[in-house]
């Protein structure tokens, strides 16, 4: 059973080398038979104008004149005409009388007879050109008159060659212009292979059907993958991104063959990434974002193409876990106070049993004034629900570690100013530092917090104004820290870990910015409250000012 060959199962390469080979054989033989054409009716032309020019010459001859006066004309010009024949190599040379008598003839029987072809035009003084059947078969021939000196057409002179002599003469061509289009087709086919070859190795011997199969399911792949995906090649340019890298980036328009640090991404990001060195699950923070960034280099048959660079979006997640610390954190709060307030009712009861009525209800209602103060002045102060919960779950957690946390009574935070969930990663974060530098300094150890808002006239405007305000009793920061604190990586901590340090005051930067906003370090000694119970000493750490505006309201 033959095997059928299907070319659409060959290579790109082989396809191209085969489809090339037909063309440049289909040229060729075009070319070939062209030329050859170009060259039959160059023959017919100068076949011509040889014919007409020999005939002209043997018309003004002084032999062919006077023997046309002479008595006997065959005698002398029957030599004379093959003479010429043979020295000019035509067919034919006729002299002829003005009414077509035949006085020369390659053929003496025809001598005498009538020239078969027209003369009319060349009786009249003109020239005959034309292709004629005569005894010799058809012919290229020439008919022009033979004149006295100054004076009437004597007779006439034909010179012709058979076209059987023109196609001899062809024929010779032949053998040449195969002969070219040989090597021009040797030529091509050599220099189309190597084309295929090189062909084939860049598609790595894969048909058109395989590329075009590939390439479908990689673009549908780049654009359906939830990560970001960057290629870079060796230099560090951008050569390949998708939407989710481009959107996770804010990519410009134009950013083909841009390096990282081009781009204006932070600085600490693009130093982890130079190189094309590896980074494993690394989070950096853009103007909007938390990215976990991933990048390995590139390689092919042990050939360096670059790196790839991969971003995964935790902006949404980083949130959410901020959010669920606070909850836990309350909620290991109010298990802590759960078991307080168990340890404080058995003390209550043991008091009653031992007949201490007394002792045992001035404990019990002290200890209920102390919490409901607390909540009274947080839910009194703050508005907003979530940040409220947020205080009371920090102020049990710091309550845990030692340290005291106390509200501005003269607070005043709106509900719904900016988004909770930006209000839980700024203060959140600013009390977990706090609470941290606090529980770390000799007592007393205390953090303060107070929020409000300012509103500064413009004109016929008013521009509000949200302003944040953490303090705390640890050992503050110096003006090198101050400058850094805001930086990812940064932290007074010494651990190694990745998530959980050196994070915190980089969101709350993050979010102020994306509020348009502006952040303030300074030292509790120099910087003062808006309430009168947080500046009566103890506060000697840092203190973090955030400054948001808020929608610019027009003046009654």
């Amino acid at each position: 059973m033959r095997t059928r060959v299907n070319p659409r199962t060959w290579s790109l390469a082989r396809q191209l080398f085969a489809l090339q080979v037909v063309v440049v054989a289909v040229v060729v033989l075009a070319a070939g038979v062209a030329a050859y054409l170009q060259a039959r009716q160059s023959s017919h032309a100068s076949t011509s104008a040889r014919v007409l020019a020999v005939a002209r010459s043997v018309a003004a001859s002084p032999l062919v004149r006077s023997a046309l006066t002479g008595p006997d004309p065959s005698a002398i010009l029957q030599p004379y005409a093959e003479k010429v024949r043979r020295d000019t190599g035509t067919d034919f040379v006729v002299v002829m009388s003005t009414n077509g008598t035949r006085y020369s003839h390659p053929k003496p029987d025809l001598i005498g007879k009538r020239f078969s072809g027209h003369i009319d035009a060349a009786v009249a003084g003109g020239v005959v050109l034309e292709t004629y059947g005569g005894s010799f078969g058809p012919s290229e021939r020439a008919v022009v008159p033979v004149r006295a000196d100054g004076g009437p057409v004597l007779g006439l002179v034909s010179v012709g060659v058979t076209r059987a002599a023109i196609a001899r003469e062809l024929a010779h061509l032949v053998p040449g212009l195969l002969g070219a289009a040989v090597v021009a087709l040797l030529l091509a086919a050599g220099g189309t292979a190597l084309v295929a070859r090189r062909l084939r190795r860049q598609t790595h011997g894969l048909g058109p059907d395989e590329l075009a199969r590939m390439y479908e399911f990689y673009d549908a792949v780049l654009h359906a993958v939830r990560e970001g995906l960057v290629l870079l090649d060796p230099q560090g340019r951008l050569l390949l991104t998708n939407d989710e890298a481009r959107r996770l980036l804010d990519l410009p328009e134009v950013w083909t063959g841009h390096r990282l640090d081009e781009l204006g991404l932070p600085a600490p990001m693009t130093d982890a990434l130079k190189d094309g060195r590896e980074v494993n699950d690394a989070i950096h923070l853009t103007a909007n974002r938390v990215l976990v960034v991933n990048q390995a280099p590139a390689r092919w048959e042990g050939r360096e193409l670059g790196a790839v660079l991969t971003l995964r979006d935790h902006t949404d997640l980083q949130a959410l876990t901020g959010e669920l610390n606070s909850a836990r954190g309350l909620t290991e709060a109010l298990r802590s106070q759960a078991h307080e307030a168990a340890n404080r009712l058995h003390s209550v009861i043991s008091l009653i049993e031992l007949g201490r009525t007394d002792q045992a209800l001035t404990f019990a209602t002290a200890e209920l004034a102390l919490a409901q103060k607390l909540t009274d002045l947080v839910v009194g102060a703050v508005d907003e629900p979530v940040l409220a919960a947020l205080l009371l779950g920090k102020a049990a957690e710091a309550n845990e570690r030692g340290v005291d946390l106390e509200v501005d009574p003269a607070s005043s935070v709106p509900e719904g100013v900016i988004p909770a969930r930006d209000l839980v990663t700024l203060v959140g974060n600013l009390l977990d530092n706090a609470i941290d530098a606090a529980a770390t300094a000799p007592g007393p150890r205390r953090v303060g917090f107070s929020g409000w808002i300012e509103d500064e006239p413009s004109g016929h405007r008013i521009a509000s104004t949200l302003v944040l305000q953490v303090s705390d009793s640890g050992p503050g920061l110096d003006d090198a820290s101050a400058a850094s604190a805001f930086t990812r990586g940064w932290s007074t901590k010494a651990d190694e870990r990745l998530i959980g340090r050196g994070l915190g005051l980089a969101l709350v930067g993050q979010a102020t910015r994306r509020h348009h906003g502006t952040v303030d370090v300074g030292r509790a000694n120099d910087v003062g409250f808006v309430g009168t119970t947080l500046v009566d000493g103890g506060f000697t750490g840092a203190v973090f000012t955030v400054r948001l505006p808020l929608a610019v309201e027009v003046a009654p």
